[in-house]
C-alpha cells in the first residue's frame, strides 16, 4: 500500500532540506568532489563510445585520463600564462584607450570635451579606476581562487575523484536505480532521463560550443593581429551560453580595440567584425543545432536567476550546482504542470452530454 501523499511530500521535503543544508554547511569542502563529479558526468559519453568500440571501462577511463593530462599540461604551459598576462595588460592599457577616445572626440567635437567638461573628467576617472582596481581585482581573484581550491584539491583530489567516478559511473547509476521506491521508480526514471537530457544538451552541448567558439575567436583575432586577441576570444567564448551576449560583448570589445589599434586600416577592422559575424553564423546554423538541439529546456533568464541565487547563497559551489538544480526544477515544474492539467482541479467535473 502506497504512503499518503502528505507523508511522501514530507519525506521528499526533508531530503531536499538536508541537501541544501549540507550544501551550505560543507561549502568549499565538497568543492573538489562537485568538480570531479561534473568532469565525470561530462566525459561519461566519451567513455561509453570507447567501450562500444570494444575496449573495457578501465581502458576507456585510462585513455581519457591520459588525454586530459596531456591537454592540461599543454594549456598550463602555452595558453594560461599568456591569457593571464593579456588580461592584466588589458586593464593597464585602459587609461591609454580612454585618452585616445578623448582625443578622437575632441578632434571631431571640440566644444564637447574641453578640459573642464564633466564628460572628460568622467572618462578620465573611469580609466584611472579601471587601471587601479582592474588589475588588483584580477590578481585578488586569482589569489582567492588559488587559496580556495588549494593546489592539492585542484591537482590531486579533483582528478582522482573524476577518475573513480568515471570508472564506476554505470555501476553507481545501477545502484541508485535499485534504491528507488518501487512504486515510483518508473516516474523517477522518466524524470531523471528528462533531467539528464536537459543537462546533456546544455552542459555538454553548450560547453562544447563555448570551447569551439572561444578557440576560434582567440586564434582568428590573434591571426588578424589584434592585441589582447586571446583574452577577448576566451571571454567571448566563455559567455556564449547566453544567446547573443557573447558575440555582442566580445564583438564590441574586439571592434573597440581594433578601432584604436587599426584606425584608418578599415580592412583589419572589417576582418575583426567579420570574425564575429562568421562565428554567429557558424554557431546558429552548425554548432548549436547539432550539439545542443532546438529545445534545451533552460531559458537564459531562468539560468541567470539560478546562478545569481545559488551563487549568493552557497558561493562558488552554489554556482557549480546551479545549472543541474535549475534543470531538475524545470523538469519537475513541467511534470507538475502536466499533472495539474490532467487533474480535475484544471479540467473540472466532466458532465455527460444530454441526448437530444
Amino acid at each position: 500500500m502506497a504512503l499518503p501523499v502528505r507523508q511522501q511530500l514530507k519525506y521528499w521535503g526533508v531530503a531536499a532540506a538536508i541537501f541544501f543544508v549540507a550544501l551550505w554547511w560543507l561549502g568549499d569542502v565538497i568543492l573538489p568532489f562537485v568538480l570531479g563529479g561534473a568532469v565525470a558526468y561530462f566525459l561519461d559519453p566519451v567513455a561509453d563510445r570507447i567501450e562500444a568500440a570494444g575496449l573495457s571501462r578501465a581502458a576507456a577511463t585510462a585513455i581519457i585520463t591520459l588525454a586530459a593530462i596531456l591537454i592540461f599540461v599543454l594549456l598550463a604551459l602555452l595558453v594560461i600564462p599568456t591569457l593571464i598576462n593579456q588580461a592584466i595588460a588589458l586593464f593597464d592599457t585602459v587609461p591609454k584607450l580612454v585618452q585616445n577616445f578623448q582625443a578622437f572626440l575632441t578632434g571631431r567635437f571640440p566644444d564637447l570635451l574641453d578640459e573642464s567638461s564633466t564628460l572628460r573628467q568622467s572618462l578620465t576617472a573611469v580609466g584611472e579606476t579601471i587601471q587601479s582596481k582592474g588589475g588588483e581585482l584580477l590578481q585578488t581573484a586569482l589569489t582567492s581562487v588559488g587559496s580556495l581550491l588549494n593546489v592539492v584539491m585542484l591537482f590531486v583530489i579533483v582528478p582522482v575523484v573524476a577518475f573513480y567516478l568515471l570508472y564506476d559511473w554505470d555501476r553507481m547509476i545501477a545502484e541508485i536505480d535499485d534504491l528507488l521506491p518501487r512504486e515510483h521508480a518508473p516516474v523517477v526514471r522518466h524524470l531523471a532521463s528528462q533531467i539528464d537530457k536537459t543537462l546533456a544538451s546544455f552542459i555538454r552541448g553548450m560547453g562544447t560550443v563555448c570551447l569551439i567558439l572561444g578557440t576560434y575567436y582567440a586564434i582568428a583575432l590573434m591571426l588578424v593581429g589584434l592585441q589582447f586577441g586571446l583574452v577577448v576570444g576566451a571571454f567571448a567564448g566563455l559567455i556564449t551560453f547566453i544567446p547573443y551576449v557573447g558575440a555582442l560583448l566580445g564583438g564590441a570589445l574586439a571592434i573597440g580595440l581594433a578601432l584604436f589599434q587599426f584606425w584608418g586600416d578599415w580592412v583589419s577592422i572589417g576582418l575583426v567584425a567579420g570574425i564575429f559575424v562568421l562565428g554567429q553564423v557558424i554557431e546558429g546554423n552548425v554548432l548549436t543545432p547539432n550539439l545542443v538541439g532546438s529545445s534545451v529546456g533552460l531559458h537564459p533568464v531562468w539560468l541567470i536567476f539560478a546562478l545569481s541565487v545559488f551563487g549568493s547563497l552557497f558561493g562558488f559551489v552554489g554556482m557549480l550546482v546551479a545549472v543541474p538544480v535549475a534543470a531538475a526544477i524545470g523538469v519537475l515544474m513541467r511534470f507538475a504542470i502536466s499533472q495539474y492539467k490532467d487533474s480535475r482541479l484544471y479540467r473540472g467535473v466532466e458532465t455527460p452530454e444530454q441526448p437530444d
